[in-house]
């Protein structure tokens, strides 16, 4: 049987193919610390579970409006205006099966066939495939690592062609864990105007920081580039709902109609029960997020003084989210290794240490690793990968 060929061209996710590899490792017996995981280690806040219970106790089991409940919509207005003088009416808002459903829904309202979608490498894996999907055409372009990774508006401004039609734009950004200054955030939002193009900010980690910097929506430096922009955020990080899958888009309302109207079509209402759950996340006290937070900035310190003294490994120190992404280059070389997939290949066969090629990231000289795990585990896991590259020189 013949696949679609929007299926065929699909690249998998990295993270998951690593994630499933170290899991069959696990079951098997195996002593697996796994590096690749993209969600918090905590639990879903007490108060947050019992919104949901409360809501499934008091019959609120059914369909909802498709772009979810009102209650909610307005809650997370009053967010944008509590967190960055936004403001936006509920009509304004789509709630949706997750933040990864809201890009994809965005992308295929906004994109048709050929449409360019600059893409800032590294890049999270699946915007490249969402844009693909939507018969549009990612077009990616470097920050370079001495930038922290970061896009410049001299760059954005050289990769617009006339078939450009949105830029995405990732603070914090995973895989790097890099932020963008408000005065960054201007100069490109500057070119975005100039050439009218969509402003796709993803801001699922907006409240992951670790440095006295705070997070700049873009769309809150001017009035022109709150109508430029379409925020994507979500409860999944912020709140440790992962499984929830709760996120929503923020924008034009003509864009929000188009995605509405789509999703009446694929999904339906995101799960009734986790709104109500998100309701909760949004409108009750918030401690659990800062112990969380508070917990994330002691691993990172602590992960990174080690990372950095590993062989051949440099690494940039993020500022927000809950990743490193080390340059190892030089320890593929000195390993023999063919790359870095083979590198992180070996690593999880001969080790059980499990992390992310940067391939799937747009940058073959790196590696993703999560540090939301006890810092026992990291220290062990920061051993066997030290014990690994020096085996590996001796040979």
């Amino acid at each position: 049987m013949k696949l679609a060929n929007r299926v065929q061209t699909l690249t998998p996710s990295a993270t998951l193919a690593i994630t499933a590899k170290a899991k069959a490792l696990k079951e098997a017996g195996h002593d697996v610390i796994g590096l690749g995981a993209g969600e918090p280690d905590f639990d879903t806040p007490d108060y947050i579970i019992d919104a949901a219970e409360k809501a499934m106790r008091q019959g609120l089991t059914r369909y909802t409006p498709a772009g979810g409940i009102l209650p909610l919509r307005e809650a997370i207005a009053a967010k944008m205006l509590r967190d960055h003088q936004l403001n936006y009416e509920t009509d304004q808002i789509i709630v949706t099966t997750g933040a990864k459903h809201a890009l994809y829904t965005l992308f295929q309202v906004i994109l048709n066939k050929g449409d360019e979608v600059i893409v800032p490498s590294p890049y999270w894996v699946s915007y490249p495939e969402q844009i693909k999907l939507a018969e549009g055409t990612p077009v990616f372009v470097r920050g370079e690592e001495t930038n922290q990774f970061k896009l410049t508006a001299a760059q954005l401004e050289s990769a617009i062609t006339d078939k450009t039609r949105a830029v995405i734009i990732n603070s914090p950004s995973n895989p790097t864990g890099m932020m963008y200054s408000k005065e960054e955030l201007l100069a490109l939002g500057e070119v975005c105007i100039k050439h009218n193009i969509i402003i796709v900010s993803d801001e699922i980690y907006e409240k992951l920081l670790y440095t006295d910097r705070e997070h700049v929506s873009i769309a809150s430096l001017s009035e022109q580039l709150q109508k430029q922009t379409v925020v994507i955020n979500g409860v999944s990080k912020s709140h440790a709902m992962t499984g929830w899958r709760i996120g929503y888009a923020c924008g034009r309302k003509t864009i929000i109609k188009a995605m509405t109207n789509l999703a009446s079509h694929s999904t339906s209402n995101p799960t009734t029960i986790s709104q109500y759950a998100a309701l909760a996340a949004y409108t009750e006290n918030e401690s659990t997020l800062k112990q969380m937070v508070a917990s994330f900035s002691e691993r990172l310190d602590y992960t990174y003084e080690l990372i950095t003294q590993l062989p051949g490994v440099t690494c940039v120190k993020p500022q927000g989210a809950f990743y490193l992404f080390p340059n190892v280059k030089e320890a593929i070389t000195m390993t023999g290794f063919e790359d870095v997939g083979a590198f992180a290949t070996a690593l999880l066969e001969e080790e059980q240490v499990a992390l992310v090629p940067g391939t799937g990231f747009g940058a073959p000289d790196n590696v993703r690793l999560s540090y939301v795990i006890e810092p026992d585990q990291l220290a062990e896991a920061m051993r066997r990968i030290d014990q690994f590259i020096k085996r590996h020189t001796e040979i």
